[in-house]
């Protein structure tokens, strides 16, 4: 039967009701289950399975984008062995969350946190190699969280990938993530930032736009690093446009920054709390789902080569009856799937 983009997904199909195998597609999707440190809810690991079942329910002509669909986008399945790690993982983490944080010679919690950090350099490996795989394959990778620690691998391999003037990261995020270590763990959702910046020189440019909570210590690394973290902080886009600014303004002033090879880290909690309501870390303030979409529609209109994205912290309902994390969380990943397919 031809695919009839505007009916009901078909049982069977993938992401997006889509029939697209993963030669077929030019954006390739992989989901990465893992959820060890976020420190104040869990439940990331869900997010891929639940955005899953939720992408059934997304129109597939994009108000923006129009046909993303036609660049063909293939999910990959979800990876048990990478679910079996996050749930151990978690288990050994949370004492150490609830602690406050250990030392790595902590006589009684030192050997857990040696063991979370351990679990993150695997998910590194693994991360590694699907993504390794798709670029060369001459495709756009897309990972899908998952806590924000998950990307590194992906932003690593899409750097040495890059042109001359390096790669550019959009982070949209209502943190800065740039915490050493935090709470001791090396791969902390809340260092995925400073690992980037420290271990990974061809990132030139960090572009943090959605940023309204945050330590000192993270906004002296921004001072610090003499122009290559910029950050846009929620409250002063609130201010300029009640002084009269256009957000679209605001977005092209951001985006601008950034090199010609983009990859794009897309913390859910960078929206609104009430459009993601049981993210690991939500935060009151944010934007809007239109507000991010005028981002995404601004950067791909800026001609620049989006090389790579991730879509993290989307988390769904404990108790599993309520879907709204997911519907916008898969809502979000289509957008970013359609800036990334520019022709």
């Amino acid at each position: 039967m031809p695919f009839d983009p505007d009916a009901a997904a078909q049982p069977g199909t993938g992401i997006f009701g889509l029939p697209f195998t993963r030669e077929e597609a030019r954006i390739v999707l992989i989901p990465v289950p893992f959820d060890a440190t976020t420190s104040y809810g869990g439940g990331a690991s869900g997010g891929p399975q639940a955005i899953l079942e939720a992408s059934a329910q997304v129109d597939l002509f994009d108000h923006q984008f129009g046909r993303v669909y036609e660049q063909g986008v293939f999910m990959e399945d979800i990876h048990e062995g990478i679910l079996w790690l996050s749930r151990r993982a978690r288990d050994l983490a949370s004492p150490i969350i609830a602690a406050g944080g250990v030392r790595a010679d902590d006589p009684e919690n030192g050997p857990a946190l040696a063991e979370v950090n351990r679990a993150g350099e695997r998910v590194n490996e693994f991360v590694d190699r699907q993504v390794r795989a798709v670029l060369a394959a001459g495709k756009i990778p897309g990972l899908v969280g998952g806590d924000h620690s998950t990307p590194f691998a992906a932003i690593r391999a899409c750097a040495e990938n890059a042109g001359p003037d390096g790669l550019g990261v959009l982070q949209v995020d209502a943190h800065m993530d740039l915490r050493e270590a935090f709470e001791g763990f090396t791969w902390s959702h809340a260092s995925i930032m400073w690992n980037v910046m420290h271990h990974l020189p061809r990132v030139t440019k960090l572009v943090q736009i959605g940023i309204r909570d945050y330590g000192e210590g993270e906004l002296n690394v921004m001072k610090e690093s003499k122009g290559r973290v910029i950050t846009h902080f929620d409250y002063d886009w609130f201010s300029r446009l009640a002084r009269g600014d256009r957000l679209e303004d605001l977005c092209r002033e951001a985006v601008a920054a950034l090199p010609k090879h983009v990859y794009v880290s897309f913390d859910i909690d960078a929206l609104d709390p009430s459009l993601c309501p049981h993210t690991g870390t939500p935060v009151a303030g944010g934007l809007s789902f239109n507000g991010a979409a005028m981002l995404l529609k601004v950067l791909h209109d800026s001609g620049r080569t989006i090389v790579g994205f991730d879509l993290n912290e989307v988390t769904p309902h404990p108790e599993g009856d309520d879907q709204w994390d997911a519907n916008v969380g898969a809502r979000v990943l289509y957008k970013l799937c359609g800036c990334a397919a520019r022709r």
